[in-house]
């Protein structure tokens, strides 16, 4: 007779995912300006389609370069299938309609996947390359279905209200996106403990020695790659809710490549780190894109510093600090983390200044040779700014050096604490 096991509640996990849950629901309550709930919306459905995205990178180790053709083909059923609701040809409730797109991205998935995922690393890239560039063409090609140029538009609002809800106002469909966005991430977390997302990992790892034991790498590969279409088509669906249009860009290159960086520098090794990088990431392309036209340069730049000083994104950086913490070394890192935060801020001030002016000298310093920056009016023309800018970009370059070479021993310092302890 079997005996029962008793398992404890692991708090920990049950606080994260409430604390989760609480800010997504609270934030529009207190973040009250005009473009924040439209903020909050994207990156609900960013966070679906980031997190679909690792599901093959993190978890599967396949890069894929035409992500973006599972949620944009799902947002485009998507969208036709409001417009059937809208005319009474279809009978289904909007609440649900983002598992239409779940499941064109699911089957074309099928379709795409079985074929891609015969081969993995450098020939999948490609060959998911070459599928994403197919499916933007065609989009363009069979405006019949996919609308051309111009798209498909469409209405959310039909039919009769249910309690209240006809997700007419913004704060409707952002309660669908947060709603949607923690059933989805409840599921794909809990996926990660299944013997495929074990599996999985397996075949990202050492995809030798899984097939040695007996499994089919391909349909590993394959399998996880149909999952994720479904997820990322929950996420077009989602999307085509939210704008009311479903274009060519959809499943174009761009959508594609912004999920990558979301991932990436959020932290593709961590289930939570996509969900960092999308908020990284829509915050610049929405709120600093908003207030400069360099954005997509400080963007690349922050892609660029991942890349060569964190690899692991903001979750390895944070995750880092945890025996530390334990450790109650703490201390040790906050003076040395406070001035290169210092210094840093110099040097971050004069790179945005260089970076303004450059942009304002090239682009209107003819017709509009004044500019106002960090509260200061002066004129670009001059030398008097330059001088300063260039100032502060070389002098917060030289003082951080010696700022961070102060966290680097600290740091030393703590590993070795920490080595001595574990021997004892």
């Amino acid at each position: 007779m079997a005996k029962l096991k008793y398992r404890p509640i692991n708090l920990g996990r049950w606080l994260v995912w409430g604390g989760t849950a609480l800010v997504m629901i609270i934030l529009p309550l207190i973040l009250t300006a005009g473009f924040t709930l439209t903020l909050l919306s994207q990156i609900g459905v960013g966070i679906i389609f980031a997190l679909s995205y690792n599901m093959l990178l993190g978890q599967g180790g396949m890069l894929s370069f035409g992500h973006a053709v599972y949620s944009g083909l799902g947002a485009y059923f998507t969208v036709h299938a409001l417009n059937l609701i809208s005319q009474g040809a279809f009978h289904f409730p909007v609440t649900l309609a983002p598992i239409i797109g779940g499941l064109a991205g699911a089957t074309f998935g099928v379709i795409f996947g079985y074929v891609t995922t015969k081969k993995a690393g450098t020939t999948f890239a490609m060959i998911s390359l070459g599928i994403g560039e197919m499916v933007f063409a065609c989009s363009l090609m069979f405006a019949g279905f996919f609308g051309g140029e111009a798209g498909v538009s469409t209405n959310r609002v039909m039919g009769q209200s249910f309690l209240g809800i006809t997700y007419g106002p913004s704060i409707q469909v952002y309660y669908l996106i947060v709603g949607w966005a923690l059933v989805c991430m409840a599921a794909m977390y809990a996926w990660t403990q299944t013997p495929l997302g074990r599996m999985a990992n397996a075949v990202r790892d050492n995809p030798e020695r899984a097939e040695f034991v007996g499994y089919d790498t391909h349909m590993v590969r394959f399998l996880t790659l149909v999952l994720s279409g479904f997820f990322a088509g929950i996420a077009g669906g989602l999307s085509c809710i939210n704008y009311e249009i479903v274009t060519a860009e959809n499943v174009g290159a761009a959508a594609s490549g912004g999920v990558l960086i979301a991932t990436f520098i959020g932290g593709a090794g961590f289930f939570f780190g996509p969900i960092i990088g999308t908020i990284v990431f829509f915050t610049m392309v929405t709120a600093v894109g908003a207030m400069t036209k360099a954005w997509l340069f400080y963007l690349g730049l922050l892609f660029l510093i991942m890349v060569l000083y964190a690899p692991g994104g903001f979750a390895s950086l944070i995750l880092m600090h945890v025996p530390v913490i334990k450790a109650r070394l703490m201390r040790r890192l906050l003076l040395p983390y406070a001035a290169a935060l210092v210094t840093g801020a110099v040097l971050m001030a004069g790179l945005v200044s260089v970076v303004e002016m450059t942009y304002h000298f090239s682009l209107e310093a003819g017709t509009a040779p004044g500019m106002k920056l960090f509260g200061f009016a002066f004129n670009v023309t001059s030398a008097t700014p330059w001088t300063v800018a260039v100032g502060l970009l070389i002098g917060g370059f030289v003082i951080s050096r010696f700022a961070w070479a102060a966290v680097g021993r600290a740091w030393a310092d703590i590993v070795h604490i920490l080595q001595d302890r574990a021997v004892v």
